[in-house]
């Protein structure tokens, strides 16, 4: 099954093979499918063409993949661009939702910071 250029696994339920396209996730695959009136513990490879059809019908209405993906980068570029505060935390690659930063993090920033150590220099042996 393809939706959207993309290949379903067949061998996962088909709840969570709507999944690995972008911009659905796991509760968005559950309505999607309750909308089609799909059983959700069916396979991918098992859905019928009427049932494969109902669902292609509700993806086409949603932002999905490549737009979605635009659309986000667009939302990031306008908070840079209008210097807010989360922009400069995009510009900087810090976290953006209010987490701390003294520590964890490391994601984000990478592991940056060094420990301090006793602030002396080594002492050279002679």
């Amino acid at each position: 099954m393809r939706l959207l250029g993309i290949t379903i696994p067949d061998e996962k339920r088909i709840d969570i093979g709507l999944t690995v396209l972008f911009g659905i996730g796991r509760s968005r695959a559950a309505k999607m499918l309750e909308e089609a009136k799909v059983e959700s513990s069916k396979k991918a490879k098992d859905i019928s063409i009427d049932e494969e059809n109902r669902i292609r019908s509700i993806i086409e209405g949603l932002t999905l993949e490549g737009d979605l993906k635009r659309e986000v980068a667009s939302n990031v570029k306008r908070l840079k661009d209008i210097k807010a505060y989360r922009g400069v935390r995009h510009l900087r690659g810090l976290p953006v939702r209010g987490q701390r930063t003294k520590t964890n993090s490391r994601t984000r920033r990478g592991n940056v910071r060094k420990t301090m150590g006793t602030g002396r220099r080594a002492v050279e042996k002679t």
